[in-house]
């Protein structure tokens, strides 16, 4: 397989000019609500953030799995996309920051 094509989604793989295969990982989230909340990371800063939670009444359980969340998708696209995907790598890192600072951990 070679890596994603630019300009086309980055769930397809092709080979030799064909569809070679279809990446979707969107069942991890199934049945978890908390998984919609990652937006809140991926586009706010933190002040909004915390307007965001309230007017969507969201629990502490559910914002701190929410940020998991966050986390782990943009960890998990890190290390797969840093070579072929720079601006990728570079939005998913300011999510990891951004989940980062609001559990109280300092990046470098």
């Amino acid at each position: 397989m070679c890596p994603p094509i630019p300009g086309w989604p980055t769930t397809l793989l092709v080979r030799d000019g064909r569809l070679g295969a279809i990446l979707d990982f969107g069942g991890l989230g199934v049945g978890d609500p908390t998984i919609d909340l990652i937006v809140a990371w991926e586009v706010l800063d933190h002040a909004a953030r915390e307007v965001f939670r309230e007017a969507a009444d969201v629990d502490e359980s559910s914002w701190l799995r929410a940020r998991a969340w966050a986390l782990s998708i943009a960890m998990v696209a890190l290390p797969y996309y840093w070579r072929t995907m720079p601006d990728r790598c570079a939005s998913k890192l300011a999510v990891a920051n951004a989940a980062l600072a609001d559990a109280g951990t300092k990046q470098r």
